[in-house]
């Protein structure tokens, strides 16, 4: 193998592998960018994204839902005070500028005035 696929910063799991721009640790569902211009440069593009008290938010920042949120197709919604970690901030998609992966639901988009920095 030529060029191997570094191992994960997690957990150090060495079954990484490449999904877009990304790479993907399947066993502990880490996720990192797979060419990182410079490691000081965290949003895409210097985009600036500001958490519900103004907070300065990064990739891999671990946040707080500060309200209730009502979730589609679900009976049930975030409850204010769930703790999302491992966040990834990225381009706004109808005002939604945070991926993330939430317990119970699994990946969404969230707006950034929804949450604080933990």
């Amino acid at each position: 193998m030529v060029d191997a696929l570094p191992l994960c910063p997690s957990c150090s799991g060495e079954h990484t592998y490449e999904m877009s721009t990304l790479y993907v640790c399947p066993l502990c569902g880490f996720e990192w960018a797979a060419s990182t211009p410079s490691d000081n440069e965290t949003a895409p593009q210097g985009l600036v994204v500001k958490d519900a008290v103004g907070n300065v938010l990064a990739d891999g920042d671990t946040v707080v839902v500060t309200s209730s949120i009502k979730v589609k197709g679900s009976p049930q919604g975030i409850k204010a005070g769930t703790k999302i970690r491992n966040i990834r901030l990225i381009d706004p998609v109808n005002g939604h500028d945070v991926d993330c992966k939430v317990d119970g639901f699994g990946a969404m988009l969230l707006k950034s005035s929804l949450v604080k920095k933990a």
